[in-house]
């Protein structure tokens, strides 16, 4: 049963897809109007709207490497997979019920929260679940279902407000119901993979290596990551310094003139080119390697912040939410396909919850100086800010891979 394949795929990675498909749909309903319900709603400036995403997101980070070494150590995925989705599947009504910001701030926490339980857990049944040479199409597909919730979840949300006179209280109440479906598909469907998670000598944490070097990087008693993990979590890290919340592009497009009522939309429209680019782009990166497009994607981030920056027309916004789409594609899906071919097959969930949790912690002060630079400057200095750190972190890639080495997957 469990090498049954379900359109070509390991029956994991599909529903696994469904799951974050769901949960993603649950999420979207609500993230896009979050900035405009604390701004407009309840009268929150941009400072503390980039508090709230910085505290949510960094200190729910924290988890993730917890969470990825727990599940090593028990050599389990799928029960903290349910924890964490449950968990953000019923925080729901925290922010449905919300009239002060401090309400929204604790829905966010819990949310991430739940986030946090379940990104290493879920990235390690993925790669455990996946051969080496196909890990960008599973990443790839994974990303691009989870996205596809992303394009229902702000279309329902428009339909929704549409329909009910702008009760955003209303789509919060209703975002419940795929969260709820995203946790009964992994209690039914998803399978641990027996042999894989379970492997003798799990539980060591970071214990110190010894000093017994390969030509990879260093055969540990405990743990071994070798020089390209740890180089890549810095510059991992490094970008995300400069990647504030996308919030911010929300509020950059409300600034413009872009109505609160359209955008779901466009939202919706930059899910849907991100969805569409993620799956393409893991088997491109399978195939010319998967450095090349990560460093791609540094370098067009950076333009697009560019963009935001001097963007003064409604048809800017729009069209750089969509390259802001095939950004996410060539990244996020990738960046942990790369991962998962250099980290030791007995701390894949470990491995991951560290780079999820330097990458997480990067966003608190992203969001909060990106807030503080909003209400200083002007918008211009919170993108310009971001655009900076793109263009280092793609030059301290390139000059530490190198062209040759850039190559190889």
């Amino acid at each position: 049963m469990q090498n049954k394949k379900i359109l070509g795929l390991n029956r994991n990675i599909f529903f696994t897809g469904l799951v974050s498909f769901f949960m993603d749909f649950s999420s979207e309903m609500i993230y896009p109007l979050v900035p405009i319900f604390l701004s407009s709603v309840l009268g929150v400036n941009k400072s503390v709207i980039g508090l709230i995403e910085g505290i949510a997101e960094s200190t729910a980070s924290l988890l993730k490497v917890f969470s990825g070494w727990l599940s090593d150590r028990m050599g389990k995925r799928k029960i903290l997979m349910v924890a964490g989705y449950g968990i953000s599947a019923l925080s729901r009504p925290v922010i449905a019920l919300s009239t002060l910001w401090g309400h929204v701030l604790t829905f966010r926490f819990i949310d991430r929260f739940g986030k946090g339980i379940r990104g290493a857990p879920r990235d390690a049944i993925i790669a455990e679940s996946t051969p080496r040479a196909e890990l960008g199409r599973s990443f790839g597909f994974h990303r691009g279902m989870d996205t596809l919730g992303a394009v229902a979840g702000p279309a329902v949300a428009f339909i929704i407000l549409s329909l009910s006179t702008g009760n955003y209280r209303l789509v919060f109440w209703l975002s419940m119901i795929p969260g709820i479906i995203a946790v009964l598909v992994i209690v039914f469907f998803i399978r641990e993979q027996k042999g894989k998670s379970d492997i003798p000598g799990r539980g060591r944490f970071l214990d110190l290596p010894s000093a017994r070097a390969t030509k990879e990087g260093c055969t540990c008693k405990g743990v071994r990551f070798d020089w390209r993990y740890k180089t890549f979590v810095a510059i991992a890290t490094l970008f995300a310094v400069g990647n504030s919340s996308d919030v911010f592009l929300i509020l950059k497009a409300t600034s413009v003139g872009i109505k609160e009522t359209q955008i779901p939309v466009l939202y919706l429209f930059f899910n849907l080119v991100y969805a569409l680019t993620a799956m393409p782009a893991g088997i491109l990166s399978d195939r010319i390697g998967r450095k090349r497009i990560i460093l791609s994607g540094f370098i067009l981030f950076g333009f697009i912040y560019w963009g935001f920056a001097v963007a003064a027309e409604q048809d800017h916004i729009w069209g750089l939410f969509l390259l802001y789409g095939v950004f996410m594609g060539l990244t996020e899906g990738i960046q942990k396909a790369y991962l998962g071919s250099i980290i030791p097959a007995e701390y894949k969930a470990t491995a991951y919850g560290i780079y999820n949790t330097f990458v997480g912690i990067a966003v608190f002060p992203a969001s909060v100086v990106g807030g503080y630079l909003w209400d200083k400057f002007g918008p211009h200095a919170t993108f310009y800010y971001g655009m900076s750190t793109a263009f280092i972190s793609a030059l301290i890639f390139l000059a530490i891979f190198g062209f040759e080495k850039m190559r190889s997957k």
